[in-house]
């Protein structure tokens, strides 16, 4: 009989981990690799930037029923969101009269769907309009109220500067597309922290996995850091251990290599 192992509370980011970014769909042997995890008494959940809404199809795919999204502020524990923590209103308003002001278009997202708040077209017409599912609601006489738990802003890169109030510490500032940011913490390991300390779980006896820049917050003590192969050389610099490739079954062969499995 397989010795049984000690529980363990695995965090997988979404992109590039759990999924193929040439398909965007979820990794079969990833899938099979958290189904044994569960079934082995382990806990698993997903921890994205993602908000709750659009991360949900990935949990249904993955068939987890605990995430992280939000950037960490978000917290879904047996598919109930159980948090959800804004941004600082006062310190993201400010950035926002700072950006209209400038010229840069500003979306608002105030709650967890698809809807985003603007006074004009501004960040449609510099950085043309989101990939993903949206919903704009343009409103000339529209102005932010809390809660805010993202903006968009069309500033390309080279013109960060303008604003100089992007990098401040009560919120984040990520880019994933060339002509907009995203207004958000990248706060993955506090949100595995909140989990935990709901949960009841161990620190000590947790396991992230990741392959980007966004996940090197996570990429901490006491935590158990695994990159994937496909993964930012950064990210292998501070994991752990590196896996194999995710499309190469990254994700299974480690667990079973440890025995999780």
């Amino acid at each position: 009989m397989k010795p049984k192992t000690k529980r363990k509370y695995f965090f997988f980011d979404i992109d590039g981990t759990l999924t193929d970014r040439a398909t965007n769909q979820v990794v079969p042997s990833a899938k099979e690799a958290i189904r044994l995890l569960q079934k082995n008494g382990h806990f698993c959940a997903i921890n994205t930037g993602r908000a709750a809404y659009k991360g949900a199809p990935v949990m249904d795919s993955v068939g987890v029923d605990n995430m992280i999204c939000n950037g960490g502020r978000g917290l879904i524990i047996d598919r109930k969101l159980v948090h959800n923590i804004p941004l600082d209103f006062k310190a993201v308003k400010a950035l926002y009269d700072q950006a209209v002001s400038k010229g840069y278009g500003v979306l608002v997202a105030q709650d967890n769907s698809i809807d985003v708040y603007a006074e004009n077209f501004d960040f449609i017409l510099k950085a043309g309009e989101r990939l993903e599912p949206t919903r704009y609601i343009i409103d000339r006489d529209y102005v932010p109220h809390p809660p805010i738990y993202k903006m968009y802003i069309a500033v390309p890169p080279e013109e960060e500067a303008n604003l100089p109030l992007l990098h401040c510490p009560e919120y984040g500032a990520l880019r994933f597309e060339a002509g907009y940011l995203i207004i958000q913490p990248d706060e993955k390991k506090n949100g595995i922290l909140r989990m935990l300390n709901v949960i009841g779980g161990d620190p000590e006896e947790t396991v992230v996995f990741g392959d980007d820049t966004n996940d090197l917050d996570m990429f901490s003590d006491p935590f158990y850091k695994i990159a994937m192969g496909n993964g930012h050389p950064d990210l292998k610099a501070a994991a752990d251990e590196v896996a194999p490739k995710n499309v190469d079954d990254g994700i299974y062969k480690v667990c079973k290599a440890h025995g999780w499995i």
